[in-house]
């Protein structure tokens, strides 16, 4: 066969799943975590506001995405072979279900639930004397001032609505209408967003009403001398894709912050509505904000937008037992006794967060910035938290006269705000801060320290499948590793020079990069597996990450499959392939684990004749990360350190608790328990790292029965099923 005809076999539209079908599959699986029994009642409602999060950015980039290409005549099909307009009919079909599940799973299950606790979101009607004196004078001292009532007719034009604002709809009867047109006069009140959206109620440690029932409560105070006949709310999703054309911009940081004010005024996604509203009130809206199809308009019976849920639970006060139980990160005190420079020096370091604290990674940039060593310190930032202690730090270093150069990643979607924030800090500090390559994110993960010894000057770094924010860290499920090796030293100091000059380094010797390498380097491994076992060797490929659908890369784990390797995937997210299919999938099985934190590390592990080759990597096997970003792969060599992380593949491999299945018909099922000891996969790592921890207290009252101990062991929970 000719390499035409071997693509051909592998790349028929019927074996590749929708990217955007596949996303919300994934986020099917997350709304399967609200509706599970065995987690606490409280983690059940968060797991439902993740929902509603998830699919409010998939509507303002993915179908503002797909809205493009229609409007553009783009008809190039998907890999599985789905044209832009084809796929937003499907989106809306399976959206629809989702939100009618979303609202099932709210007003069937979690409400009536938190009731029986008597934690309760209350209507006004259903409020105590004490609450009702409460609410109003809540609403005359403090909203009333801010609101602004909009009447809409040939004087007052359609106002514009920013995106995921809340707003009433009102049809009011004004006295001087004429009788044709009494009761058809429109306005709009917007819910302010500078005041809680979850109010909390006196009289009761568990009563809240929403701010929008208060505003709709006392709405005809807004509208005096005329009657309010209906009231409904609403609310709008737009386009919040940046489309930024960086060729054209002399200053990227300018275009950017332009991009910004313009992204609110995107178009119109979609338009959430109260299932009550009246045909009239609905034909105002959709001609006032352009909305024309039908499958753009989404019923909500409930409250809609259910991101406040996020704000209900945390002001629920008491039952923490509806809460997973707290944790404490293990903190090797080995790390923080004196330079982590030499400890790095003498071996590497690996973590795995977040049961690795993520302290040590500041405490390395911390560390370069006082080291009178230290000459230089190089690092790509991604996503950082709003109060980044690392920010903090890089600052100190170039104050400290070190040459500081860092990249921030102005485009990293919904940060861009932030990071230009940063940008600018780092700047005023004396930081050169670049901004990456033309028409590339930098989605790597670097930290480099070059310091000068009595043997010269020696490379320490820090490489990761996760961002430098401490706050995802406890959240995110990553690892890291810290090296001195020096050849992966002179790789990243190649990176840094390409990201921040004209270099374009003609070989590396550890560290893989994409655009320039990573999907060729994948393939030249899945290769070698299949040279094995067509020669009848044993094969093995195992990958972890957060996403599959690079149609490429797909289809060279069909080929695998198809001469005999056993491929093994955990993806978390978006899987395009598909299992089962006769002589080209059979040998491929795909876990999925959704559970407490969430999984982001890369993993890429193959058997090699027995030599067990593990890499990490910040890279999805997505056609964005491969050939649209500049992205880091890179090797785990030290024996401990490798059969480590392939005992963290192993633990994710065989839990059953959290896992799903992906089967031949595109459905994912929970792994069969019956007669199964439970494994939860992240509840396992948890008790290991409060294992760690408490051997450290151990050793501390062996030493000294009066010392106080440093780390507070966390209990393990009874049964591990129902926690995680």
């Amino acid at each position: 066969m000719s390499q035409n005809q071997i693509a051909a076999t592998y790349t028929k539209p019927e074996y590749y799943t929708n990217r955007e079908l596949s996303w919300l599959a994934f986020n099917d699986r997350v709304l399967e975590e609200a509706r599970d029994h065995d987690n606490p009642l409280l983690e059940r409602v968060r797991f439902l506001a993740i929902t509603q999060s998830n699919l409010d950015e998939f509507f303002n980039v993915r179908v503002a995405s797909l809205r493009k290409m229609v409007a553009v005549g783009y008809l190039e099909p998907d890999a599985a072979g789905m044209t832009a307009s084809q796929q937003l009919a499907a989106i809306a079909t399976q959206a629809h279900a989702m939100v009618d599940k979303q609202y099932t799973t709210w007003t069937r299950s979690l409400r009536p639930l938190l009731a029986e606790l008597s934690i309760q979101l209350k209507t006004a009607e259903e409020l105590s004397p004490a609450q009702a004196d409460f609410i109003d004078d809540y609403f005359h001292e403090e909203v009333y001032p801010v609101l602004t009532p909009m009447g809409v007719d040939p004087t007052r034009p359609f106002p514009f609505l920013a995106n995921n604002s809340l707003n009433l709809a009102l049809r009011v009867e004004r006295t001087e209408e004429k009788e044709a047109d009494k009761g058809r006069s429109f306005a709009l009140v917007q819910v302010p967003d500078v005041f809680p959206r979850v109010v909390r109620l006196p009289d009761a440690p568990n009563d809240f009403i929403l701010l929008e029932d208060v505003i709709r409560h006392y709405a005809q105070e807004l509208f005096v001398g005329a009657t309010i006949r209906e009231t409904a709310l609403f609310r709008v999703t737009r386009d919040m894709d940046l489309d930024v054309a960086e060729e054209d911009a002399s200053d990227l940081m300018k275009e950017i912050q332009s991009q910004l004010k313009k992204r609110q005024r995107g178009k119109v996604m979609r338009l959430e509505i109260d299932a009550g509203m009246s045909k009239y009130l609905k034909k105002r809206l959709t001609r006032g904000l352009d909305v024309k199809d039908d499958a753009d308009i989404y019923t909500i019976k409930g409250p809609i937008d259910l991101n406040m849920l996020n704000k209900l639970v945390k002001g629920v006060q008491g039952h923490e037992d509806e809460l997973y139980p707290p944790y404490t990160p293990y903190l090797n005190p080995a790390l923080m006794a004196g330079s982590l420079f030499d400890q790095i020096r003498d071996h590497d370091i690996f973590m795995q967060h977040p049961y690795d604290s993520f302290t040590p990674v500041v405490e390395f940039i911390r560390q370069a910035s006082v080291d009178p060593a230290v000459l230089a310190v190089k690092m790509t930032l991604y996503r950082v938290s709003s109060k980044s202690p690392i920010i903090s730090y890089l600052k100190q270093a170039a104050e400290n006269g070190k040459q500081v150069t860092v990249l921030v990643e102005l485009k990293a979607r919904f940060d861009e705000e932030n990071n230009v924030h940063w940008a600018k800090e780092l700047e005023r500090a004396g930081c050169h801060v670049i901004y990456g390559l033309v028409g590339l994110k930098t989605h790597s993960k670097l930290a480099l320290v070059v310091r000068r010894e009595e043997g010269g000057i020696r490379r320490y770094m820090h490489m990761a499948t996760g961002n430098y924010n401490d706050v995802t860290a406890r959240v995110y499920t990553d690892m890291g590793l810290f090296t001195a090796n020096a050849e992966m030293g002179a790789d990243a100091s190649n990176i840094f020079n390409m990201l921040s000059g004209f270099a374009e380094p003609a070989y590396f010797h550890k560290l893989v990069i994409a655009p320039l390498g990573i999907r060729e380097f994948l393939v030249d491994q899945i290769e070698g597996e299949i040279r094995a076992a067509q020669a009848g060797r044993k094969a093995q490929i195992r990958m972890k990450m957060n996403s599959l659908s690079d149609a490429d890369m797909i289809a060279e784990l069909y080929k695998a499959s198809a001469a005999g390797v056993q491929v093994e995937l955990l993806v978390r997210g978006i899987c395009d392939l598909k299992v089962g299919i006769p002589g080209i999938s059979e040998n491929i099985t795909v876990h999925s684990i959704v559970g407490r934190f969430l999984e982001h590390s890369r993993i890429f592990y193959f058997f090699a004749d027995g030599e067990a080759r593990v890499f990490l990597s910040s890279a999805d096997l997505m056609k964005r990360n491969l050939s649209r970003r500049v992205e880091l792969l890179f090797p785990i060599l030290q024996d401990d350190v490798r059969e480590h992380v392939l005992s963290i593949f192993d633990t994710l491999w065989q839990d059953n608790v959290k896992t799903r299945v992906l089967q031949p018909d595109e459905t994912w099922e929970r792994v069969d328990r019956r007669g199964k000891v439970l494994l939860a996969a992240q509840e396992t790592f948890l008790q290991e790292a409060a294992a760690k921890i408490k051997h450290l207290g151990d050793l501390t009252e062996a030493d000294d029965p009066r010392q106080t101990r440093r780390f507070t062991p966390m209990k393990a929970p009874e049964d591990e099923a129902d926690n995680d």
